[in-house]
């Protein structure tokens, strides 16, 4: 089936920031930063590396039922659908999202996003207070509140994550999108080859159920070097508050929040595209 001309237009927008977001080029100091990470990696064993790649794995899939089996995701499922019956009264379950045009499925997602932005906003300013708890939370709570946000938008776009190949999916997408920039655009083809292929459609995923690998493990060590950069500006205070630090550490979640919500928000929207196609 052919796209209408306004989701032709909206394809054509998505196409435009694939070519412009993947012709990353880092900054010296990026450049420095990445080679430093590379180093460290490449000192770690082996096998130590693949014991760290099954934990977080292991991590990622009890986020994933933490988050699904919470009183705030059957809310949130609750919300959805409510909002999608102001354009589609038949909407009864989560794939019935799908009978909403791309206009009205965007402007669904672009207010629980810009949610998902505003608590992760939240979350950084509280652990750039340098609380040795809130900086421990840290890394857990951002990958969790990513996770969730991932997921929002997956049931928006009529993506049901509480089907395994659509859980599985929504974390490909969380891995790829926090992957460091050079090798985001290699998992998003990788992604799109899992769509073009039907492989994601079924109710069971019947790819590769790893997540994590080296690559990543670049995102948990720069969290880490913004943990220590917290830590020096907890001494810097304004009337009794880290105001540096709380600034930095809100700035530094609400910056990956954006990229995160934004890859994943453009990767569902691409998708649905493609469906209406088939």
């Amino acid at each position: 089936m052919s796209l209408t001309p306004r989701e032709e237009k909206v394809m054509n927008s998505i196409l435009q920031w694939e070519s412009s977001y993947f012709e990353y080029e880092p900054t010296d100091f990026e450049a420095t930063y990445e080679r430093w990470v590379k180093q460290q990696l490449n000192q770690l064993n082996p096998a130590l590396i693949e014991k760290m790649n099954n934990g977080i794995d292991a991590a990622l899939f009890h986020v994933h039922a933490l988050i699904q089996n919470s009183r705030h995701q059957k809310d949130v499922r609750e919300r959805l659908l409510s909002e999608a019956r102001i354009f589609y009264p038949e909407a009864e379950e989560i794939e019935d999202l799908k009978a909403c045009s791309i206009d009205q499925l965007t402007y669904i997602a672009q207010q629980q996003i810009a949610r998902s932005r505003m608590l992760s906003l939240a979350q950084g300013g509280l652990s750039g207070t340098g609380g040795l708890l809130l900086l421990g939370i840290d890394i857990p709570a951002m990958i969790a509140l990513q996770v969730r946000s991932i997921q929002y938008i997956a049931m928006n776009y009529g993506y049901d994550i509480q089907k395994p190949s659509e859980m599985m999916m929504s974390l490909k997408v969380f891995h790829a999108s926090t992957l460091p920039k050079r090798y985001q655009h290699e998992s998003w083809g990788e992604l799109m080859e899992e769509i073009s292929s039907g492989e994601a459609d079924s109710f069971f995923y019947v790819g590769d159920e790893s997540v994590a690998d080296v690559s990543w493990l670049s995102m948990p060590l720069r969290q880490g070097m913004k943990g220590l950069i917290i830590t020096m500006l907890k001494k810097k205070v304004v009337q009794g508050i880290p105001l540096i630090g709380v600034l930095f550490g809100a700035g530094m979640n609400y910056q990956k929040s954006r990229e995160v919500t934004e890859f994943a928000h453009k990767f569902y929207q691409k998708r649905f595209l493609m469906d209406k196609q088939h």
